[in-house]
């Protein structure tokens, strides 16, 4: 917002309240009300208004409270966000940011624990990433806010406690591209968001068993950086997906897709996806845990992977 007059961020509480889990604190007082914009519960009209702005040339970011309230103005992000460049013959681009915090978090219940990243995913002219460290979020973030593409951050609502140093100097993350967080030699397993922390914890069991597995930060969820990751299936040979997204049509079906399609002849076992079950999240904590892959499940599915 320093370096680019024409930043704006828009949503319910992001203003003084500082957002809902304290993502914009502070940016009103040294932004002002007009730039760090409350907004009434209306989703449907402050993405609105958000979208007719970014084609007017702002840069505006907005926040859904949860992402399942973005449910509500998924008209906009859909016909207007992501298609008026097209529609309009080049004549608009859209750069707007929508990110906000999904995912399942502690006991809140089936309608603030969504994973939205499946409903969006089909929409024509939208990125999506997904951000898992403090390092990223940011890189991410700068560089969503910079694009000219409308972009879709998924922050998930457990990781906001994270810490982790941070460069002083400038820099930005590419938002199609996948990061290596563990080389490795025997499989091949990619994740994103919270999960990548269940798969890291995964892998210690797994290397005190004698595997070696290469762990892969997908973060770009659309387009996905194949080039990583087809490197990475030509090396191992056997593929695991880990994602907190549903099953049925979630984000690790079209990864299944897509590596069918690109490197199905390097592959020496089928594809392994572990979602979360088809259910409405449960509210009882025991419950909501086991709807989600936790790391035993993630052992057990390299041991048989690699049989």
């Amino acid at each position: 917002m320093d370096r680019d007059p024409h930043v704006c961020v828009m949503g319910e509480d992001v203003g003084h309240y500082g957002g809902s889990y304290k993502v914009t604190k502070g940016l009103a007082d040294k932004y002002g009300d007009l730039r760090v914009l409350d907004t009434p519960i209306a989703e449907n009209s402050f993405t609105g208004m958000g979208i007719g702005a970014a084609m007017t040339g702002l840069r505006p970011i907005i926040e859904g409270m949860n992402m399942g309230f973005l449910l509500l103005a998924f008209n906009q992000i859909s016909n207007n966000c992501g298609m008026l460049h097209y529609t309009s013959g080049g004549q608009f681009t859209i750069p707007v940011v929508i990110r906000g915090p999904g995912g399942v978090g502690r006991q809140l219940g089936a309608e603030h624990s969504q994973r939205l990243e499946s409903y969006f995913q089909s929409i024509p002219g939208i990125q999506m990433v997904a951000c898992s460290t403090p390092y990223n979020a940011k890189g991410l973030m700068k560089a969503a806010i910079r694009s000219e593409n409308p972009v879709i951050l998924f922050e998930h609502v457990l990781l906001y406690n994270l810490k982790e140093r941070i460069p002083d100097e400038e820099y930005i993350c590419n938002l199609e591209e996948a990061e290596m967080v563990r080389p490795g030699e025997h499989v091949t397993i990619l994740t994103y968001s919270r999960m990548r922390y269940h798969v890291m914890q995964a892998a210690k069991t797994l290397v005190n068993k004698g595997y070696d597995p290469e762990v892969i930060d997908i973060r770009s969820l659309k387009p996905f950086d194949l080039h990583t990751i087809g490197n990475s299936v030509k090396k191992t040979h056997r593929v695991l997906i880990v994602e907190e997204c549903m099953r049925t049509g979630g984000i690790g079906a079209s990864l299944t897709a897509a590596i069918t399609e690109n490197f199905h002849d390097y592959l020496d076992a089928p594809i392994v996806c572990l979602s979360s079950q088809d259910v409405p999240t449960p509210y009882a904590g025991t419950l909501e845990e086991w709807t989600v892959v936790q790391p035993a499940q993630i052992v057990t599915a390299v041991e048989q992977l690699c049989q």
